[in-house]
């Protein structure tokens, strides 16, 4: 059967719901695109679609912009919202049909279902990582992306790559398959999904930039290898949650997205009901490392609707100054009062457990963890080498690179460990 065919009937039969598996190794003005040079800091694409896979996008665009890239988000689609799954909302820098003059050091392509293939079926972009690849550029693809897009464009032919174990048996012929995190050869790096999307970023970096920039950004985020999550327990008790889980997640301007985005990703996979609240004065917010985020409500309307249902969770995530504002907002930190006095569960990540629960008095008697730089800031440290630790009701963690853990503790508290598990292996991050 010739390849085309192939693919139209791979991007037919993937309008499913994702089953995602680990190893090793808006109404925004686009920003105006200008060709790479060597005295311009390294620019990627990274194109999203409706279906990208949130922490598959995020990671990538988040640990490339701490390297010192200049990461163009374009929207593969005829608007520069994007709604990619798990009703993540995001903001694109640009559409990828004006990124075609435009010259860039590497183009990363995400995975999701279906997005992964709506992205092999964009003809724009297509033409851009053709001609990018015919001049010897770098390109790289995780998940679902390499089988669905790049395979099928002929960029992989003669090539080892890896991919999501679903969708290794997509790869043609021409592609070697190998069971490995991520797989470097020549100009072509893949990935397999979720869990190895930080590992995937920083092969990227190293590619662009050399192994000492992945050391400087990898130790401040607290990266680990090693599959698996575990969590220091104290005071243990049993959360009570009926039904569908109910968690707030409010953000601000300099929210960590990394952070922000892997948890809503992961709690969502758990059907948990994650309401993503702007403590700003709209919905839109930027983070941190310039993703520009869409939240679900304002903080006031949440505030509003808890007065009516009870919240079995709030979580506030780090970034500076993110970290800072929450502090300074008086109705989260009503919200959390409030939480606490209910003896429901609440926590933070980062800064935030500083900045956010120390400071309002909201570990008192209680052991938490965080970043090495916001130690200092808490009354009892003792526990700030542990990656995530639950003490009664309340849950803290330490940053970006233990985001993840920090979800599955979270979906192991409120919904057992056997969905923990379930999830776990969901993200190829097996326990």
């Amino acid at each position: 059967m010739h390849r085309s065919q192939i693919f139209i009937e791979i991007l037919a039969s993937l309008l499913l719901t994702p089953t995602p598996v680990l190893q090793q190794h808006a109404t925004s003005t686009p920003r105006q695109l200008t060709m790479a040079t060597s005295h311009s800091p390294k620019k990627v694409l990274v194109p999203i679609v409706a279906g990208t896979e949130p922490v598959e996008a995020s990671v990538p665009i988040d640990i490339l912009r701490r390297a010192g890239a200049d990461v163009t988000v374009a929207s593969a689609g005829d608007a520069l919202l994007v709604e990619i799954v798990y009703g993540v909302k995001i903001i694109a820098d640009a559409l990828v049909a004006d990124c075609a003059a435009a010259s860039y050091d590497l183009i990363v392509l995400p995975g999701g279902v279906p997005g992964a293939a709506n992205l092999g079926g964009c003809a724009a972009l297509e033409g851009i990582v053709r001609r990018h690849a015919e001049k010897g550029g770098l390109y790289a693809a995780i998940c679902a992306a390499p089988p669905l897009a790049l395979a099928p464009w002929g960029l992989l032919d003669g090539h080892k790559a890896t991919a999501h174990p679903l969708f290794v048996e997509y790869f043609p012929p021409e592609v070697t398959a190998v069971d490995a995190n991520v797989v470097v050869d020549g100009n072509a790096v893949t990935s397999r999904g979720p869990a190895t999307s930080t590992e995937f970023a920083l092969a990227l970096v190293e590619r662009l930039y050399g192994k000492e920039k992945v050391e400087q950004i990898a130790k401040p985020m607290l990266v680990r290898y090693e599959a698996g999550y575990s969590m220091k327990e104290l005071n243990s008790v049993q959360w009570q949650c009926s039904g569908t889980p109910k968690v707030l997640l409010p953000v601000v301007n300099g929210s960590e997205e990394m952070e922000a985005i892997t948890i809503i990703d992961a709690l969502r996979r758990a059907n948990a009901k994650v309401v993503v609240a702007s403590v700003e004065d709209g919905v839109e917010i930027a983070a941190l490392h310039g993703m520009r985020i869409v939240a679900d409500v304002m903080l006031d309307d949440a505030a509003a609707d808890q007065s009516e249902t009870q919240l079995d969770l709030i979580i506030m995530t780090g970034g500076m100054p993110g970290a800072e504002t929450l502090g300074g907002s008086e109705k989260l930190v009503a919200l959390l009062k409030k939480q606490a006095e209910a003896n429901r569960p609440y926590g933070a990540i980062g800064a935030a457990t500083a900045h956010v629960l120390q400071s309002h008095g909201l570990l008192t008697g209680r052991k938490a963890t965080t970043c090495a730089s916001m130690a200092v800031l808490l009354a009892d440290a003792s526990e700030c080498e542990n990656r995530v630790v639950v003490d009664g009701n309340v849950i803290t963690s330490r940053g970006p690179g233990t985001a993840m853990e920090y979800a599955l503790a979270v979906v192991e508290k409120l919904l057992g460990r056997v969905e923990a598990r379930r999830l776990a292996e969901d993200l190829l991050f097996f326990a």
